[in-house]
């Protein structure tokens, strides 16, 4: 006989996740959920980030992996991004998945990524992908289109047959959490949040209920 207390994830109350004690055992729970029923792109996310004038930047991007020590994603080093991440690594990032009506808060540091770890993942990504990270001078003027396709073609002339390697202006970043915040819509905007905080990653987590 099945235990009765035991019950599928589909049928947990919006409450029930606030007794979570760790924030990336419940993040991973809310993605997993989210691939079940987001239409596009459930590792879509937000990336905030300030300029030389301390002016917010935001774009989406792609987080292609996470663990305990944070959440990584990989563009171009000369791109906005890559340039305001230099001057000030600090970013905060912002699930929003539609479909479940939640939304995960990440705020924290910023380190680039190993080598190793930015060629094994370049590696992954189909050919055509792999020739554009080259053509693209991201984030700079671009006089047209039909200058962007020419560069694409020089590339993939280049790279007809064998691998192609990846650019040496081209890596990730990891945003190593110090808080991480958990919203689920209720009815009448009555909702649940909580929050997660940490000084350093070598400190644990303390969790905080929050008004919505």
């Amino acid at each position: 006989m099945s235990d009765p207390s035991i019950r599928p994830q589909s049928e947990l109350t919006a409450g029930d996740f606030t007794a979570a004690q760790n924030p990336f055992a419940l993040f991973a729970e809310w993605l997993a959920e989210a691939t079940r029923s987001e239409p596009n792109d459930p590792n879509a996310m937000a990336l905030a980030t300030v300029d030389a004038d301390g002016l917010p930047d935001v774009r989406m991007v792609l987080m292609k992996g996470y663990d305990e020590h944070g959440f990584v994603f990989y563009s171009h080093i000369a791109s906005q991004k890559g340039r305001e991440l230099a001057d000030n690594p600090k970013a905060a990032l912002l699930f929003h998945w539609k479909s479940l009506r939640r939304q995960v808060r990440i705020r924290g540091t910023v380190t680039p990524v190993t080598e190793a770890e930015a060629d094994a993942y370049f590696a992954t990504r189909p050919k055509q992908a792999q020739i554009g990270a080259w053509a693209s001078r991201q984030s700079q003027p671009l006089e047209s289109r039909f200058a962007f396709e020419q560069a694409i073609a020089k590339v993939a002339a280049r790279h007809l047959v064998g691998e192609v390697p990846r650019p040496p202006g081209w890596s990730g970043w990891r945003i190593t959490p110090s808080r991480i915040e958990f919203w689920h819509d209720r009815p009448f905007r009555l909702h649940d949040r909580i929050e997660f905080r940490r000084d350093t990653p070598d400190h644990p987590w303390t969790k905080t209920r929050l008004y919505p």
